[in-house]
């Protein structure tokens, strides 16, 4: 009999209509054209799916949608996802977010706004699509959560997703991600910063990530991934830490970078791969979206990368 494969469920509480505008200079007080405006459907649930898409792993996304706002994200989506997204009406609108790519001096500046409110009834819902999907296979809980919606959410999704046999994934920060870590999840995603906010110092190099990275995992966490921007990426496991760097491209926006480390991960694991390709494959991903401008994610063909090109080393730590 042949295997089934495994199934991977993306939880978009709080998906999003992105706006990235690409502009000279920022002027206080003054209008300021616009070189180029672009409109992509956002958020990081619904990006992790795409991505997952792009790669061809099968996926199912479970969302929240309000207003004309969600209609125009599913305009946007088109059939990107087809019918393997699912997704529940609420009031109010969803989120648009802004990003303003500055050339002189180069700089990105972001603005995110928080979401409709999510009834418990609503939430109920979509979690039991997401569950279902999930199965014993993985689901992916990322991204900030809408207001009405707990922080212990992504805790106890994790917990439920490991009773029912099943692997979590987790992308947060904050007290949702300090209660995540709780449940033991499969894989954290997690960047310098958002690390060095969880353990209350500056971590200088690769090698000092590494070592506060491998407290986390000692937590009980499987693996552990932190994101370095432009330097790459590191990966933890119960065997050991890797450093990635990562492949030079010609920055156009970093939005949608993490969220394609994550898809690359996922899919490199359902592979079978060992931490270190899993690493390299998720930061090949992470880079190829960030040579395209606005939420506009890589595409299959961008990914295929000389092994001189993108080198791991074993860290031992």
């Amino acid at each position: 009999m042949t295997e089934q494969p495994e199934r991977v469920s993306v939880l978009a509480l709080n998906p999003s209509v992105d706006i990235s505008y690409e502009i000279p200079q920022l002027l206080e007080y003054q209008k300021v054209p616009a070189r180029q405006t672009w409109y992509h459907p956002g958020g990081n649930g619904i990006n992790v799916a795409r991505a997952l898409t792009e790669l061809e792993v099968p996926v199912h996304c479970c969302s929240v949608l309000g207003g004309e706002s969600g209609d125009l994200l599913l305009r946007l989506l088109g059939d990107a996802l087809r019918e393997h997204h699912t997704w529940f009406r609420v009031d109010g609108e969803t989120r648009l977010n802004t990003t303003v790519l500055q050339h002189s001096p180069p700089g990105q500046y972001e603005i995110t706004s928080l979401g409709p409110q999510i009834p418990a009834e609503v939430l109920a819902q979509v979690v039991d699509c997401f569950l279902g999907v999930v199965g014993t296979g993985v689901g992916v809980l990322s991204g900030r959560l809408p207001p009405g919606v707990p922080d212990s959410t992504y805790r106890d999704l994790a917990e439920r997703i490991r009773s029912q046999g099943g692997r979590a994934v987790v992308d947060a920060h904050g007290e949702v991600l300090e209660q995540a870590l709780q449940a033991q999840p499969y894989l954290v995603r997690l960047n310098r910063y958002v690390l060095e906010m969880t353990i209350k110092r500056r971590l200088e190099d690769p090698r000092s990530v590494a070592e506060a990275g491998r407290t986390l995992q000692r937590q009980g966490i499987e693996n552990v991934c932190i994101s370095l921007g432009q330097d790459g990426a590191i990966f933890i496991d119960a065997h050991n830490s890797y450093y990635c760097e990562a492949p030079k491209v010609h920055k156009l926006s970093t939005v949608g970078c993490g969220d394609s480390l994550v898809a690359g991960l996922i899919s490199a694991a359902r592979s079978g791969e060992p931490a270190a390709a899993m690493l390299r494959f998720g930061v090949i991903c992470g880079s190829a979206t960030a040579s395209h401008p606005g939420t506009e994610l890589f595409y299959r063909h961008e990914l295929d990368k000389d092994p001189d090109e993108v080198k791991v080393s074993q860290l031992d730590l």
